[in-house]
């Protein structure tokens, strides 16, 4: 039988090296914390509290879970399971601390002694956790609705109280060179045990750093989904994320529920010392959330107000009514939208169109699936995934109609900025707009990175940097934003900064197009032949026209003619079956080949069909043998960049 502890205890070791401290809910080796998410943690705890007895795996799932639940917890307990042993070193083959009994469950089979070593034998029991945080109650229904439309706002809002409150005392002043205090919304962990319910949880995540954005005040900044989902398959210590994003405070947390019931759990953490500084859980019925929206939100608004201490800022914290929907199932899809949006591919944004407007099906009041089908379309046609002329209207539809019924949707002005500037080339509504965007949403990373690409193409080279520096601080991992900082520095002429900002998103990623095909241009202005060559063999297949539009570029411009000219013809051949990307790529052939009639041609064409091919034409280094053609100059007085 286990002896008691002789006081109440808060931490104690496992074995010689680790050390498990309940009061901070931390496992260290060594003094130093170790990355271990809710459920994995839950799982050691209630091992630890029963050291050498048998902890079945119904016992698990009524302990993380709850009784009567009808899930396939299986996986779950199993990943808890990896992990633990991962963080504790041990080999399930000879393992020293959690042994696997075969159909029934495990056995925590290491030491466990209090912290002072006063009885080496003792172990924790129940009693000497810290009492459960308080659970407020609703009577809801809707797991789906309760999630997008109620949970969100109370975990997020108060999370935002509590960063706020942090920031007021002298430890925690911000080291953003931005003067804001900087807060990561880690992905919340989908404990549903249904792999198929994975868009919910990561739909949580994005909804919660939407509306921490939209608190807006000076103070707190907040990290763009792009880089948090890197951690979602590569989870880090948080001393790591900390370092990689350049934040104080983590905001992590979980989602689970079974048939009656959901729970999200939110933790707010401190980076420095890794300290848990606000923790709660949130359990409903499952149900229709909507009749109490109202008064959930005018809740958790006063508890805003009194933590900030003033009143909120316009537009702060809520969403215009408008901006949400009446119907759950509308809700679910503009998720999944939101979900094949972020993958950035052609199948991806077929995809999230298809859901967006499923979305506005259920609901045709739906402002934010407007405003996804605007991202949606925008981005198609500037990625050269449909004809521009068919999509961008459509976009600037939606778009609009997203901001007739909700005008403080940023992401819907950054789209209408986008269209202003790649469809229209009207270049003073384009920068309203992203002004526009950035003032609803200074946290929203997108507009700032379009902004800059704008100004960049204007020739303001320090507002752009400036610009492209606050999108890189706001989502430090984005391949795309880092991308576009190194174009910056292109067309700049900058070309050596360029080609370490490419090489740099390259070893993020070496398989990231836009990065290669930025350094092959760096390459060649800077006068680095063999390399760009080089560089065009990894940049893509030799059956793609981009690779063979480079290859033609280069041949030219280093006096190759014949491989030039059968280069030429291979491009042809390739782009009769790819239409929608022969403008780009004869260009750059064209260009590079010196056949300026040819060139000018292609440009007039794209102008007349609104591509936004023509759009960096001002400070394109590629274009610079075209510059003194009075064709050309009569283009960009067409384009009439401002001065």
């Amino acid at each position: 039988m286990s002896l008691q502890p002789p006081k109440v205890q808060t931490s104690v070791r496992l074995g010689e090296d680790f050390e498990l401290d309940f009061g901070a809910y931390k496992l260290r080796r060594s003094g130093r914390a170790l990355k271990l998410e809710r459920l994995p943690m839950e799982v050691l705890l209630l091992l630890v509290e029963q050291p050498g007895e048998l902890v079945t795996r119904e016992q698990i799932v009524e302990r993380i879970w709850g009784k009567n639940v009808f899930l396939d917890t299986d996986n779950s307990i199993n990943g808890a399971i990896r992990k633990i042993r991962q963080a504790l070193r041990d080999d399930p083959e000879q393992p020293q601390f959690i042994q696997t009994v075969t159909g029934k469950g495990y056995r925590f089979i290491a030491l466990v002694s209090s912290h002072d070593q006063v009885n080496p034998q003792a172990s924790v029991t129940p009693e000497a956790l810290p009492p459960p945080v308080e659970v407020k109650r609703f009577a809801i229904r809707g797991w789906q609705a309760a999630i997008s439309l109620s949970l969100t706002l109370i975990v997020v809002l108060v999370a935002a109280a509590a960063a706020y409150r942090l920031w007021l005392r002298p430890s925690a002043q911000p080291s953003s060179s931005h003067g804001k205090l900087m807060l990561a919304v880690l992905p919340f962990e989908n404990l549903t045990g249904d792999p198929a319910q994975e868009y919910v949880s990561d739909g949580l995540t994005e909804e919660m750093i939407t509306e921490l954005g939209r608190l807006n005040h000076e103070h707190l900044g907040v990290i763009a989904r792009t880089s948090v989902m890197f951690y979602k398959q590569n989870p880090k210590p948080l001393d790591q994320i900390g370092r990689d994003l350049g934040v104080q405070y983590v905001l992590e947390g979980s989602v689970r529920r079974d048939p009656s019931r959901v729970r999200v759990t939110a933790q707010l953490i401190q980076v420095k010392d890794q300290t848990h500084l606000w923790a709660r859980n949130y359990d409903r019925p499952a149900g229709d959330v909507l009749a109490l929206q109202q008064e959930i939100t005018q809740e958790i608004a006063d508890e805003v107000e009194l933590a900030l201490g003033e009143p909120r800022a316009p537009n702060a914290g809520v969403h215009n009514i408008a901006a949400s929907t009446t119907s759950s199932e509308a809700y679910d899809l503009y998720l999944k939208g939101r979900y094949f949006w972020n993958r950035r591919t052609p199948q991806g944004f077929q995809q999230a169109a298809d859901y967006f407007q499923q979305a506005i099906a259920k609901d045709p009041n739906y402002a934010r699936a407007y405003a996804g089908i605007a991202d949606t379309f925008a981005l198609m046609s500037t990625w050269n995934a449909v004809p521009q002329n068919e999509f961008m209207p459509r976009a600037r539809t939606a778009a609009l109609k997203a901001l007739a019924l909700d005008e403080t949707l940023a992401e819907a002005h950054a789209s209408l900025a986008l269209i202003a500037e790649n469809y229209d080339y009207d270049w003073q509504t384009a920068e309203k707009e992203f002004r526009r965007a950035i003032q609803l949403d200074p946290d929203y990373a997108t507009a700032h990175q379009w902004y800059a690409e704008y100004l960049s193409w204007q020739g303001r080279v320090n507002e752009a940097l400036a610009e492209s520096e606050r999108a890189r601080q706001l989502d430090p991992l984005s391949l795309i934003i880092a991308t576009d900082h190194g174009a910056i520095f292109y067309c700049a002429r900058q070309y050596d900064r360029a080609i370490a900002q490419f090489r740099a998103v390259l070893d993020m990623d070496p398989n990231f197009s836009r990065a290669h095909g930025g350094l092959i241009d760096a390459y060649e202005q800077a006068g680095r032949a063999a390399e760009a060559e080089g560089e065009v063999d990894r940049f893509a297949p030799n059956d793609s026209p981009w690779y063979w539009a480079q290859r033609v570029n280069l041949y030219g411009r280093s006096g190759r003619t014949a491989d030039a000219r059968r280069g030429l013809a291979k491009l042809e051949h390739l782009v009769r079956r790819q239409p929608q990307l022969a403008t780009p790529t004869l260009l750059l052939a064209y260009v590079g080949t010196g056949q300026n009639d040819l060139a000018i041609g292609l440009l007039q064409k794209a102008y007349a069909e609104h591509s936004n091919v023509v759009t960096t034409l001002k400070v394109d280094p590629n274009y610079d043998g075209l510059r003194t053609d009075p064709r050309f100059q009569e283009l960009l007085r067409r384009l009439a960049f401002p001065e």
